[in-house]
């Protein structure tokens, strides 16, 4: 149906008016529209690839040190705080950070001012240079616990035996993390990565509650300029067809992934 639509001309209400690929001509020529798109390669980014290696190191850590130095338990309360942000509704995440990062009287800003780094103090989301990198970092924030986890789960099918091993030829943590514990958890980067990066391209809710694609467009990604056109614009048509490219885009990586992914265990095998 959305696909019907996006061939048409409607506003939400009456009888759509069919135009064939006129919106699809129109988005080619969208300049915001590729600002968006420029804008969400940046929110793959902050919602896909430094989530996937800090969560890979956190986990490391997590399995190799403190699981071995201070016991299970300690691993296992750090790991819940880390994926804390994942339980907490995105809403209440965003007002929150949306209170934290408050020009006048946020966090941010007092503790830089009691810091002696007042000069440094900002209105984070409300200046264009400054809004996507802000949304960015909260993305960051809320979506490490994800990977940590999956990365934890997967650590514990490696055979402890190669870190004894790594570690008795004199391996540091650094060399036992790159030639053991990468090699032998890359299915989970592969799913962790797919995941996530698709979870960036349909990025709408932090965007909707911290910014609005504001200020003027700074913060625009696919989704939420699709949502403009469809509820606030009216264009229904034109609206679709952002989200049919956007949906189009996901299936073919979603294949490349795949691809890649068994190509990848069956040299393994």
């Amino acid at each position: 149906m959305n696909i019907g639509t996006s061939l048409t001309e409607w506003s939400g209400t009456g009888s759509p008016t069919w135009v064939g690929l006129d919106n699809y001509r129109e988005l080619a020529k969208d300049g915001e529209f590729w600002a968006s798109f420029r804008h969400n390669g940046l929110v793959i980014v902050g919602m896909a690839i430094v989530p996937t290696v800090i969560g890979l190191v956190l986990a490391a850590l997590l399995t190799d040190l403190i699981d071995r130095h201070f016991g299970s338990r300690t691993a296992s309360t750090l790991r819940a705080c880390i994926y804390m942000p994942q339980v907490l509704p995105i809403v209440i995440a965003g007002v929150v950070w949306s209170w934290l990062l408050a020009p006048e009287n946020g966090a941010v800003n007092k503790l830089l001012t009691a810091l002696g780094l007042g000069s440094l103090a900002h209105d984070w989301l409300g200046d264009p240079s400054t809004a996507l990198w802000s949304v960015l970092g909260v993305m960051v924030w809320i979506q490490i616990g994800f990977p940590l986890v999956v990365f934890m789960s997967g650590l514990q099918r490696v055979d402890p035996s190669l870190y004894e091993a790594a570690e008795i030829d004199g391996a540091s943590w650094a060399r036992r993390f790159w030639h053991v514990t990468v090699p032998q958890i890359r299915p989970e980067i592969f799913v962790v990565l797919l995941w996530t990066t698709i979870a960036a391209l349909k990025a709408f809710a932090p965007i909707y509650v911290l910014t609005k694609g504001g200020p003027g467009g700074a913060t625009n990604v696919p989704s939420y300029y699709s949502y403009q056109n469809f509820f606030e614009k009216t264009d229904v048509g034109y609206g679709s067809a952002i989200a049919t490219v956007l949906t189009l885009i996901i299936v073919a990586l979603t294949v490349v992934f795949l691809r890649v992914q068994g190509s990848d265990l069956g040299e393994e095998r």
